[in-house]
């Protein structure tokens, strides 16, 4: 099993244990029986207008009939280059090279790209950058009936224990965080700078033993599952 396999197997496998991630509860005991033919994914490009009056570009990957939702927060300086063709220019990202694989197993795909191409390293955990977040989440309930999750790697992780910490009660089902920068490095900021003590939804933490990145040890993951001090359900 590859590295990206087991991500996507891990991180599904906690999204569809949610209670709410299903209407039917028998449904999720037969999610994995699902026809194995290949679902029509759609892209589009969403104009999003935020409340500080900046307009958002993501980028919105569909199934049919999608059973939740993830707003998935890219690492680096978090600039995927969306086109108004809905192109990708800047595709070397975990979240943006997996994205039809997510739409496959029946969640809609959200990726904000930056405002104005800026670099979002060292704001992902400021108050202002929690209300983007909050807003891409609202967008997302807006394109499904069943629950959204965020799921944040590399610096990406900040932004979402900073959503998570913050968010609207209700409004989150889960958070992922993947190679979690939990080291303080060139961006100025860590997972522990984003207020995890607050987070309240589930979360699950992946980490990769063989990371060589220093600011996301592997080893680490345990200490921020165990910042998560008001979450009843955090797995490591």
């Amino acid at each position: 099993m590859t590295k990206t396999t087991a991500i996507l197997t891990m991180a599904s496998l906690f999204m569809v244990a949610k209670p709410t991630t299903f209407a039917n509860p028998a449904a999720a005991q037969g999610h994995d029986r699902r026809p194995a033919k290949p679902l029509r994914v759609s892209e589009q490009l969403v104009e999003l207008r935020l409340r500080q009056g900046e307009t958002q570009k993501v980028l919105l990957v569909a199934p049919p009939d999608a059973r939740a939702a993830i707003v998935m927060l890219p690492g680096g300086a978090g600039d995927v280059g969306l086109t108004g063709s809905a192109d990708i220019r800047h595709s070397d990202n975990f979240v943006v090279r997996t994205r039809t694989m997510w739409a496959r197993r029946g969640f809609t795909v959200l990726i904000p790209d930056t405002i104005g191409h800026a670099n979002l390293r060292g704001i992902r955990s400021s108050p202002g950058y929690a209300s983007v977040v909050n807003d891409l989440v609202k967008l997302a309930h807006r394109q499904v009936t069943g629950p959204v999750f965020l799921l944040g790697t590399s610096q990406g992780s900040i932004a979402a224990v900073n959503a998570a910490a913050h968010a609207t009660a209700g409004t989150i089902a889960g958070v992922v965080l993947t190679e979690s920068v939990s080291v303080m490095g060139g961006s100025g900021e860590t997972v522990f700078s984003a207020s995890p003590e607050l987070v309240r939804a589930p979360a699950l933490i992946v980490a990769n033993r063989d990371d060589q990145c220093n600011v996301a040890p592997p080893e680490a993951a345990s200490q921020v599952a165990r910042a998560m001090t008001m979450s009843r359900d955090v797995k490591c």
